[in-house]
């Protein structure tokens, strides 16, 4: 580790495919704890992942790990664990052998291998289901899975992309709470999202990405912060969505009120969330209306990349 615990560190990181830029002029460091890199969907997320686990060659720049470079330094994985976004699995093989496989390949002898293998499968909760085929598993058994196979070794650094995409809300609590267990003695964890309340869910560090920038890096309420300061989305489903949405009709920190009677849902855009759901619970509770669901479709993330764009 170098000097004030930094493990992680980019310099000047760029990738080309062709015409086609990837990640652009990256400079970043990147120590103890997690931190989320959150960005939308082709961001370049997964090119910096690839990049910083020595799987892509950079076309201009460096990657370091303490210190060591990471393209072409094998001895470097010992200290890397990495969950890729997509699956990769022997779908024929059992967990326990899947991940006793990748762990001879890590060179550890036979009694390292039943040690680490059970030890890693107890700590994603996959005992019971340890000598099941992968290909009975459940979307959420298969995402831990992954998950077990790029700690097993114990690294230093683990690297997480989208490991919460696509879970129920069940297995993604069961990811969250494992992904903040394995933070713990000093290690990094770099988790990557497009979806704002995930990473806030795991951290307060983030690192947004946009178009294959760095935009900013800092405290997650530095991004609540931009948020707010833009229309926010809201989605509220009752049975008395009509009433509901008389009552916001002409508020000032309302901007838009849309009634969709088929799917008994209210759409709000406003200016000032917490004064929304203040006077939200509020109205349901002096009225006695049940609230089925609250959602907010994408946490108007879209608009805080605009900004930081200058769009």
């Amino acid at each position: 580790m170098t000097a004030g615990g930094l493990i992680l560190r980019a310099d000047k990181l760029g990738k080309w495919y062709g015409n086609v830029l990837g990640l652009s002029d990256v400079s970043i460091e990147i120590g103890p704890g997690i931190t989320g890199l959150l960005g939308p969907n082709g961001a370049g997320k997964s090119t910096f992942m690839k990049l910083i686990t020595g799987q892509l060659r950079p076309s201009i720049g460096t990657v370091t790990i303490a210190g060591r470079p990471v393209w072409n330094n094998p001895g470097i994985f010992k200290s890397v664990g990495f969950c890729p976004e997509q699956d990769a699995f022997y779908e024929d093989t059992t967990g326990r052998e899947f991940l006793s496989g990748l762990l001879a390949l890590g060179g550890f002898s036979a009694a390292e291998i039943r040690e680490r293998t059970a030890r890693a499968l107890a700590f994603v909760e996959l005992t019971a289901d340890a000598d099941r085929l992968i290909r009975g598993y459940s979307r959420g058994m298969r995402q831990r899975l992954k998950i077990s196979q790029a700690l097993a070794h114990e690294p230093e650094v683990l690297i997480l992309d989208e490991p919460l995409n696509g879970l129920d809300p069940l297995s993604k609590r069961k990811v969250i709470r494992l992904i903040k267990e394995y933070r713990t003695e000093g290690r990094t964890v770099l988790v990557s999202s497009h979806v704002l309340p995930e990473i806030e869910a795991l951290t307060r560090s983030i690192v947004l990405i946009h178009q294959g920038k760095i935009l900013a890096q800092g405290d997650i309420h530095f991004i609540r912060d931009l948020i707010d300061a833009h229309p926010h989305i809201v989605a509220v489903r009752t049975g008395r969505g009509r009433a509901l949405a008389a009552k916001f009709v002409g508020e000032d920190d309302v901007r838009s009120v849309r009634f969709d009677e088929a799917q008994g849902t209210v759409l709000f855009e406003t200016r000032n969330r917490d004064r929304f759901f203040e006077r939200l619970t509020g109205l349901a509770a002096e009225e006695g209306w049940e609230i089925e669901e609250i959602t907010s479709p994408d946490d108007n993330l879209q608009s805080v990349f605009d900004y930081l764009v200058g769009k």
